[in-house]
């Protein structure tokens, strides 16, 4: 065992002549295992909401979704598309089309995210898993053509889920000349019937804006006949997203972009990695605030020590060994924190895993889960491992030189 580290080891957990020094020792390793347990819990369930939130988009997003590189829509006799259909980790492929337009019912009018979407679109989506109500998916029935809202969209325009009076959607007319005397002429107007369900995904965006109804309709409101907003596809059982995103973009070419689920919703999650980051950046000032405390532990330590510092040097320690003892006294309290800390934060999430003791609310059903959701990700546990040994290092490192050079001076 290397000469420093053996000292350093003995003056930790050897009994001090003034107590208080071993009190300050035992709040040091505390004051890094509290931020370092906080830490842990933290990111974890910034995890938990992550794994969350894309768990609730699956049953509405498709698992690769196909748009333009630039504009808004194509055309779906590009040859290209056609490739698709037959690769081996492609299972299904439905066409869809959405923008805004203005929903009527009964007096009542809300601006929409009309979605058209083909036949086939209930095979690309689970869709089927989210609808309520007495009557069953379709979209279209001959010449009658059905319209699907979102929940939250429904209890705005005061409809059932089966209503009765045929909902009036509005788009601007393609190229027509604004005609104040006759302002209906400005714009393409058609009903949509009941199929007797609505939506429900859970989240604002959806439930409150989308309606669903069929591609052609979509195509004749919005003057786009033959084009499509993308192209939503469903991989084989088995398939991995990555691989099939790398195959797909090759047959498509650079017109055409492929876009998986985290892309698809790229605003939400670029802002909870954000959160995230922030969050461990407040944490590290934390950490860097307790780690304080090892300076004034060992500063006390080789004032108290002075005594052993002279005799050492009597037997040939020179400044740097003895320098060298105190500070790998400092990592080893921060060593013993950070892990201390980590098992604590580790347990801690298990708990909540199992037992969700920590609630969002005290109403039950007023949130999608009633406790903090938590995901425990090693990448997190290794990064939080470094930041402490680093944070502690860094900060114990500059003042036990400083003290520890001025009394070993000969």
């Amino acid at each position: 065992m290397a000469f420093p580290f053996y000292i350093a080891r003995r003056y930790l957990f050897a009994r001090k002549s003034h107590h208080a020094i071993n009190i300050i020792s035992i709040v040091s390793v505390l004051g890094v295992a509290v931020a370092t347990m906080a830490m842990v819990c933290v990111l974890s369930i910034f995890n938990g909401f992550h794994g969350l939130v894309a768990s609730l988009f699956t049953a509405f997003d498709p698992e690769l979704k196909i748009i333009p590189a630039e504009g808004k829509t194509f055309s779906l006799d590009k040859p290209e598309l056609g490739k698709i259909k037959t690769l081996s980790c492609v299972e299904a492929v439905s066409a869809s089309l959405e923008q805004r337009a203005l929903a009527r019912y009964n007096g009542r009018q809300a601006m929409v995210t009309l979605k058209g979407v083909d036949d086939n679109y209930s095979h690309t989506t689970e869709i089927s898993q989210i609808l309520y109500g007495p009557g069953r998916f379709m979209l279209h029935a001959d010449v009658m053509e059905f319209g699907i809202p979102g929940l939250r969209l429904a209890a705005a325009l005061g409809m059932d889920a089966d209503f009765i009076d045929p909902l009036q959607i509005y788009t601007p007319a393609a190229g027509a000349r604004v005609n104040l005397m006759a302002p209906d002429e400005n714009f393409n107007m058609d009903e949509l019937n009941s199929p007797g369900v609505v939506f429900s995904v859970g989240q604002k965006k959806y439930d409150q804006d989308y309606l669903l109804c069929s591609l052609g309709f979509a195509q004749r409101m919005f003057d786009k006949d033959g084009e499509a907003s993308s192209l939503e596809i469903k991989l084989r059982y088995g398939t991995a997203v990555s691989d099939a995103k790398s195959q797909i973009q090759q047959a498509l070419g650079k017109d055409l972009r492929v876009v998986d689920r985290y892309e698809q919703q790229e605003d939400v999650f670029r802002i909870m990695k954000v959160e995230k980051y922030l969050a461990y950046i407040f944490l590290t000032f934390i950490l860097f605030i307790a780690s304080f405390n090892i300076v004034g532990s060992l500063s006390m330590l080789i004032i108290e020590k002075k005594k052993d510092i002279a005799t050492l040097r009597n037997l040939g320690a020179n400044s740097s060994q003895i320098q060298k003892i105190f500070l790998l006294e400092g990592r080893i309290i921060s060593l013993s924190g950070a892990l201390l800390g980590i098992i604590a934060g580790i347990a801690l999430c298990i708990m909540q895993q199992q037992y969700g003791f920590l609630k969002l609310g005290d109403k039950t059903g007023a949130f999608i889960v009633e406790a903090y959701p938590v995901i425990i990700n090693p990448w997190d546990i290794v990064i939080v491992f470094v930041t402490v040994v680093a944070v502690s290092f860094l900060v114990s490192w500059y003042p036990v030189r400083y003290i520890s050079k001025r009394l070993t001076q000969p």
